[in-house]
């Protein structure tokens, strides 16, 4: 696969005066930007795609002071978010009603779900490395064409825009929560006294170094949290209480190197590095914990180029090898190695034609040190070939098919998909999808096997298998105002639920079809001031309707029951009001009754929370900002029997300097 990529760079440096003239004509819209300036790293997709699409671009970021990417989403697109307590702990995401392990998460367009147990530990991924996020709705990926994207894709990137010179900044900042008394052992324990530590509960810090260059460009940084999640909350009888024994040290980093070629081609080196030490509470009052400790190395090579072999083809190809390691208690650990090929190509046949076609590849080897363990070690293959047409009537009317072929090695299906993108009018886009989503079964599922025998995995599982639709409609009118309103419907067959069996046993089922519907409403205002100033307004709410049926033999669409941890009404939004040197935002996330169970008698109440977030310019090199979190000191579980925190305030500093090569050298003269 290095070979390859370096075969490629000659078929890139070629120029000839015949490929000059026909480059003028090429559209370089369809190649995402990675962010390297000024010769852009570029990673092919689909600019238009047919389904529907949010991007949180750096600006919405840093404003945010969200503490990572689930707290992000959730305030920014209204997403459903589960949590198992403060930072730190195991989060799970929700699109169109499908959990982590059934969304694809990329990271700078390479799939980041672990093969393992299908999640993605969002603590790895520093905001402030982060430099746009994309959201892709929906069943069936044609952007990027990954495989298992039952609810959607969400693309992390984390390259960052390099100005040509030196480039240095930092982020700090302190979370604190309201001190106060507490009881130590429920109705009969003494009264705990305030601990004004609690005010310095958690400290973040990010470093980065770089420089950009025509031919070379450089990144680094390092960043680091200690939380203690030490807040107080009411347990499930009422009472007063204070998290302990739920501690948090992590950090990591990562190194970026750039390499330009001729013809814009590019090859990047990627390398990151995250640990973490954890204590993991047996119970949300436990004041006993299990010592756990992750560390995860990845390095990631990318070689782009937007003309190779003909000045109607693009390619880009990528190389990924990750290992993990990982411990917990003192009987358990783990040793996973993973390879990922991916490898990409764009005919442009004609201004009305394109034709794409791409493989992704992932191999996983599992190393399991625990003393139930039948077979330590496991080894598995994951991928796919997909072919997909994209033709343009009228120059408005856009149609898309695709097709995609999927293997572990042991069976085969095809995973087709048919899009439309009708730009009927200026103002107003109608998209329609109609497509078969599909994802085998994960590792842990299948041989997971807990040390005292109490959840074990099923190696008999089938795939979750399944057909879906949806039509999305884009009005906008002069940049003011926008409204985005989409209604979907998806069905899966043979749903992966882990049961409890009469002996007390957990293990996996193909429980049953799980069949989810709904309808998403999106304005947005927009409005620019051009005095006193005042720079912009933007009012944007959001409506979410989205019903869920686990259906079996015993139970059709009236008696059927909810799927676990999934709302049927999220209400929210945000108003952002900045001015030259500053911004205030304020966000509000609603979530209705969900069940915690897949009988539903476990309902958990609604909640409603909000953040107002304060950020103001100090000179040209530094912004100052202040978030309070759960304003309203809302008291609510996120997962059962897991109380989030209460109010918190976060106050923090931002620095960003840039020395170009002239101002170095006025400097030393």
């Amino acid at each position: 696969m290095l070979y390859f990529l370096l075969s490629l760079y000659p078929l890139a440096a070629q120029e000839t005066q015949e490929s000059q003239g026909q480059n003028d004509e090429i559209d370089y819209d369809d190649f995402r930007d990675f962010g390297q300036s000024p010769k852009p790293i570029t990673f092919i997709g689909t600019p238009e795609t047919t389904q529907q699409m949010t991007v949180i671009e750096k600006e919405t970021i840093e404003k945010s002071a969200a503490r990572d990417i689930a707290a992000l989403l959730e305030e920014e697109i209204n997403m459903s978010v589960t949590r198992y307590g403060g930072y730190g702990n195991q989060t799970e995401m929700n699109l169109r009603g499908f959990d982590t392990e059934r969304i694809a998460i990329l990271i700078d367009g390479v799939p980041a779900n672990s093969p393992r147990s299908g999640e993605f530990d969002i603590n790895q991924i520093d905001l402030s490395n982060v430099e746009r996020i994309e959201i892709i709705y929906g069943g069936s990926d044609t952007k990027y064409n990954v495989s298992g994207a039952l609810g959607g894709v969400i693309n992390i990137i984390t390259i960052k825009k390099q100005n040509t010179g030196l480039n240095f900044g930092f982020t700090f900042s302190n979370t604190g929560y309201m001190p106060g008394e507490y009881n130590l052992r429920q109705a009969q324990g003494a009264i705990g006294k305030p601990e004004f530590i609690d005010l310095l509960d958690m400290q973040s810090l990010n470093l980065f170094l770089g420089h950009g260059g025509e031919k070379f460009s450089w990144r680094t940084s390092l960043f680091g949290n200690r939380a203690g999640n030490h807040y107080l909350y009411k347990d499930d009888y009422g009472f007063a209480r204070r998290k302990i024994s739920n501690e948090v040290l992590d950090g990591g980093g990562n190194v970026q190197l750039v390499f330009n070629l001729p013809k814009d081609a590019s090859i990047m080196s990627d390398t990151k590095v995250y640990y973490a030490r954890r204590n993991f509470p047996i119970t949300m009052n436990s004041v006993g914990a299990a010592l756990a400790t992750d560390l995860i190395i990845t390095e990631n090579i990318v070689f782009a180029a937007p003309v190779a072999f003909h000045d109607t083809l693009a390619t880009d190809a990528s190389l990924t090898y990750q290992t993990s390691h990982t411990t917990y208690g003192v009987n358990i650990s783990s040793n996973d190695h993973y390879l990922t090929a991916i490898n990409r190509w764009n005919w442009y046949q004609s201004d009305k034609f394109t034709l794409r076609s791409g493989f992704d590849w992932r191999f996983l080897y599992i190393n399991t040190d625990s003393p139930t363990e039948i077979e330590p070690v496991k080894t598995g293959n994951l991928g796919g070939l997909y072919v997909t047409a994209e033709y343009t009537f009228f120059k408005k009317l856009l149609l898309i098919g695709s097709v995609k072929g999927v293997t572990d090695t042991k069976q085969i299906k095809a995973v087709p998909k048919l899009g439309i993108n009708w730009q009927i009018h200026d103002m107003f886009t109608l998209k329609n999808n109609y497509f078969r989503s599909f994802k085998f079964p994960d590792f842990d599922d299948l041989y997971y096997r807990s040390m005292d025998n109490t959840m074990v995995g099923n190696p008999n599982l089938r795939p979750e298998d399944g057909w879906g639709a949806d039509l999305i409609g884009e009005f906008t009118l002069n940049e003011m105002f926008s409204f985005v309103s989409t209604a979907f419907f998806q069905y899966t067959t043979d749903s992966i639920h882990w049961m409890k069996s009469k002996g007390g046993r957990w293990s996996p089922e193909n429980v049953s079809t799980a069949c989810f519907t709904g309808v998403d409403f999106r304005p947005a205002l927009n409005i620019k001031f051009n005095k006193r100033k005042l720079k912009s307004l933007k009012i944007a709410p959001n409506y979410q309707f989205q019903f869920s049926w686990l259906l079996n033999d015993d139970n059709d669409f009236k008696k059927a029951f909810r799927i676990p941890y999934m709302p049927t009404h999220i209400i929210g939004g945000i108003i952002d009001f900045a001015w030259e040197t500053g911004s205030i935002m304020i966000s509000a996330h609603y979530q209705s009754t969900r069940y915690a169970d897949t009988t539903n008698k476990m309902p958990l109440d609604p909640h409603c929370i909000a953040h107002i977030t304060i950020n103001q310019k100090a000179g040209k090199n530094l912004t100052f900002f202040a978030s309070l979190r759960n304003i309203f000191d809302v008291n609510y579980e996120s997962f059962a029997s897991y109380h989030m925190p209460g109010i918190s305030l976060v106050c923090g500093v931002r620095g960003k300097f840039n020395f170009k090569k002239q101002e170095i050298n006025n400097e030393n003269e």
